[in-house]
């Protein structure tokens, strides 16, 4: 029996449509009809699953299909659906199932193939950054704009980018490094500052730009093929006195000598963090480490070579190549790269071409009069009673003052007008997502599918499984049966006699149920379908 429980969780939906014959009726159950395609894709996705031929059997496994369809349909009757950690359950996998509905699957793949051309690639850019206040409000964002467009001015009419952004920009290295970012790939930068930097021409001034942090432009000033990555070892003296520098100087003659660069970082590395792998440090592109660092790593040709001693704020080192990773092809490196789009959150850029998609195809209006309590200071105080108007309805769905004054409620970091529009966004998606049953044919046969089955898992456990777990019953079961077991210990045989006690009350339950309907099958379908398979094995 639990074997065919997991059959019925993961049946799938099959997107073929059905032909006249398919939608013919096979059984019917107290005047409720079940079409030859429907059993079909039951029995055809089934299949890889059987390996016997008596479990191929046709008759068979309509009788099956047909216990299962009376046990769901108990299982409502018992109104099992109702149960709150049914509810729970099945909101979770809704979610999951929803999910690939509400991205853009031909926008993800070009965003991943983007991606990979910008990891063949690197860019060097400068920027100035005027920031946005904690609480901004519109005239916040206009005045960042005004101040970071008066930037750009100053910049190309002759000003050197380096100097501007010493004086301006809000970003604090800028004062040390006049912006400059040095050479980065994808996923090294903000997506949004990432698209600006690879858009721009070399040389030129973007125009301003946004980011959470606030408007930006910036200056490309390189191109070159990327580096890709590499994986090195280092040994750090983290006295930056000359005392220090003897130190370093010291194993790096020890190296050139021939002694074990992996032993003398275990033995005088303070990396306590790699210091006892020998120094291994994970492998890195360009823009992970410090420039100087940066630059000593990539300078090394061959394995095994070893850079001379450099410095930096955290002390001398040396480092040793221990392999080189090109950037490879598209197909060896698209999983990869698929990764990193979806945790890099650049994947919800395709949330919003959905989004956008389903706000031109819906009509969406907004009531005038309900949008008056947006011009209300006292509006999150508002009570309850007062905020029943329509303040917005999409299709045939209104939307009252109250759901939104509940939205607001604990968002308060952007003005009203903005988390409106949020808002009106999250209801066309809530919209889209209520109504994919009634859209998307896949996804009703699929979530309807889990819905019956975990209904029935909770039906069987308590008709079937507790019962059959229950010591009395059980003992008198297998009294009945001693001579079946060859009278052994019930003790020694537990687990047979659970499963054949199982097997006995399901068969008492299913002549039960069968016994309460009128169930009519169609023998001239049936036989059609039997000859079908037949003739396709």
């Amino acid at each position: 029996m639990k074997q065919f429980i997991v059959f019925v969780f993961f049946l799938s939906v099959a997107l073929d449509g059905f032909s006249q014959k398919d939608s013919q009726v096979l059984v019917t159950i107290d005047g409720n009809e079940i079409t030859v395609g429907e059993f079909k894709k039951v029995y055809e996705k089934n299949l890889s699953a059987i390996d016997t031929e008596e479990g191929k059997d046709v008759a068979k496994n309509l009788e099956l299909y047909i216990n299962y369809t009376l046990k769901v349909r108990e299982a409502y009757k018992l109104n099992l659906d109702t149960l709150e950690s049914y509810k729970r359950e099945i909101e979770t996998y809704k979610n999951q199932l929803i999910s690939p509905y509400l991205q853009d699957k031909e926008f993800l793949e070009n965003l991943i193939r983007e991606a990979y051309e910008r990891t063949k690639n690197e860019v060097r850019a400068s920027h100035i950054l005027i920031r946005f206040p904690k609480k901004y409000t519109p005239k916040d964002t206009l005045e960042a704009h005004r101040k970071i467009m008066s930037a750009r001015k100053r910049i190309v009419s002759g000003e050197p980018f380096e100097k501007v952004a010493k004086e301006v920009s809000e970003d604090p290295s800028a004062s040390t490094n006049g912006g400059d970012l040095g050479y980065f790939g994808a996923f090294k930068m903000l997506y949004e500052f990432e698209k600006v930097a690879y858009e721009t021409k070399e040389g030129e001034v973007s125009m301003p730009f946004r980011t959470r942090y606030g408007y930006h432009i910036l200056k490309n000033t390189g191109r070159r093929t990327s580096l890709g990555e590499v994986e090195v070892a280092h040994i750090l003296i983290t006295d930056t006195t000359t005392v220090g520098k003897k130190k370093i100087e010291d194993i790096y003659q020890k190296v050139q000598s021939g002694k074990s660069f992996k032993e003398l970082a275990k033995e005088y590395s303070n990396d306590t963090s790699s210091k006892n792998r020998g120094g291994v440090l994970r492998k890195f592109g360009t823009g992970r480490m410090i420039k100087s660092f940066e630059k000593a790593a990539f300078s090394l040709e061959k394995v095994g070579d070893v850079s001379k001693p450099f410095r930096t704020s955290y002390g001398w080192h040396m480092v040793t190549l221990i392999k080189k990773y090109p950037v490879g092809s598209f197909e060896e490196m698209k999983k990869e790269i698929e990764e990193k789009v979806s945790q890099s959150g650049r994947a919800r850029l395709s949330d919003k071409v959905v989004l956008d998609r389903l706000k031109n195809k819906y009509t969406i209006v907004e009531d005038p009069k309900g949008k008056l309590i947006l011009n209300r200071q006292d509006i999150r105080a508002i009570p309850k009673d007062s905020l029943q108007n329509t303040l917005l309805v999409i299709n045939d769905k209104s939307i009252r003052q109250f759901d939104f004054v509940s939205y607001i409620q604990n968002r308060r970091h952007l003005p009203v007008a903005s988390l409106f529009q949020l808002f009106i966004d999250q209801e066309v998606l809530n919209y889209y997502k209520e109504n994919l049953v009634n859209t998307e044919p896949a996804f009703a046969f699929t979530l309807k599918e889990y819905e019956d089955g975990l209904l029935l898992f909770e039906l069987m456990q308590r008709k079937i499984w507790n019962p059959s777990n229950d010591s009395i019953a059980l003992q008198d079961f297998y009294n009945q049966r001693k001579h079946q077991y060859q009278m052994k210990d019930l003790s020694s045989v537990r687990g047979q006699v659970i499963n054949d006690f199982q097997n006995h009350l399901e068969r008492k339950w299913t002549e039960s149920l069968r016994s309460q309907v009128r169930i009519k099958i169609n023998d001239k379908a049936l036989k059609k379908i039997v000859k079908y398979y037949r003739k396709e094995s």
